[in-house]
């Protein structure tokens, strides 16, 4: 009973995450008439606030000591934190300048870019299955392009951004609440910077917008900080397979956003384009699937045929039934 509700509770926290990502462009527009670069800003700073509130509760400090002694590691927190940067401010600018369809399309691709980056970069090599997944996307992005009338390059600067930040953060291999702590800590005094001088220009909208305008802006922090700690809530009750497909929810909510609540455009090449990416991405995940269940068929079949070793012959007289104390009984456990 107790696995299964760990594995009730970790399944909400993975819906939950994912669908706080999945409805967030409902929150940017919220902070007009605050520009991407003002708004990035306040959710580095606030994101540290929030973060440093959650490690004081748990009292989870001692791998800072440890970060500040290891320069590689350090320098891999401040690659991720730039990259995570390009892809934050990117987000915002294009759910806030009508572009919530096409930035959706970045995270429906993010699983091919990845891959392609493991055979690129990590020597990865792929089934068959997944080179066709993986054409099938390079075919979506052209036939959008054409739609588009340009190169989709929101979506792949996401997604790009987003596979390389999470192939640093695979090197990093740190907790999820521990590594936006150490990344917002590097944003946080350009972050604070930038607001102030922003404030000596007369341009900042804290505190010109009102006391509402000012919460939601500091509000940035829970914004990010929330879905994270769910997410690393799920990540630890359910299988890597169940995230896998959890990960589809934020995408699918963010395009059905941009057509029905932003009422963005979709002529029917982009129906087209979005077709090749979701076929793309059937056939990853079957792959997928399949490949799993086949290395659970020959574990399985490893174990049968893995001969049990012998019981020691018992050499010592038998003990009475009650006895608990025999050398045999705890092997047995």
């Amino acid at each position: 009973m107790k696995g299964t509700n760990e594995q009730r509770a970790g399944l909400l926290s993975g819906i939950g995450a994912y669908g706080l990502w999945g409805i967030v462009p409902l929150f940017w527009p919220l902070l007009k008439p605050s520009g991407a670069i003002e708004i990035l800003a306040h959710r580095m700073v606030w994101s540290l606030a929030v973060v440093g509130i959650a490690l004081l509760a748990l009292r989870r400090w001692a791998w800072i000591g440890e970060l500040i002694r290891q320069p590689k590691k350090l320098g891999l927190i401040t690659v991720a934190a730039a990259v995570i940067t390009v892809n934050w401010g990117l987000y915002i600018w294009a759910v806030n300048s009508g572009h919530v369809v096409e930035a959706s399309l970045g995270y429906f691709i993010n699983p091919l870019v990845t891959i392609a980056m493991g055979v690129l970069l990590l020597g990865e090599r792929l089934r068959p299955v997944q080179w066709m997944a993986v054409g099938t996307g390079v075919a979506a992005v052209l036939v959008l392009a054409i739609g588009y009338g340009r190169p989709p390059w929101i979506s792949l600067t996401l997604a790009f951004s987003f596979a390389t930040y999470g192939l640093v953060k695979k090197k990093v291999n740190m907790g999820g609440l521990e590594s936006l702590t150490a990344e917002t800590a590097v944003l946080f005094v350009p972050a604070l910077g930038y607001l102030l001088w922003l404030g000596a220009q007369g341009d900042a909208t804290f505190v010109s917008g009102g006391a509402g305008h000012a919460a939601l802006l500091a509000a940035t922090g829970v914004v990010t900080a929330t879905p994270l700690v769910l997410f690393g809530a799920a990540a630890i009750r359910v299988p890597l397979s169940t995230l896998g497909l959890l990960q589809y929810l934020a995408p699918v909510f963010q395009f059905i956003l941009g057509i029905f609540y932003f009422h963005e455009a979709m002529p029917p090449e982009r129906w087209a384009g979005f077709a090749l990416v979701w076929l793309a991405l059937t056939l990853l995940t079957w792959d997928a699937f399949r490949a799993a269940r086949r290395t659970r068929a020959q574990a399985a079949r490893l174990a049968a045929t893995t001969p049990t070793p012998a019981a020691p012959e018992q050499t010592l007289p038998p003990l009475p039934a009650d006895e608990d104390s025999s050398p045999y009984a705890a092997r047995e456990h």
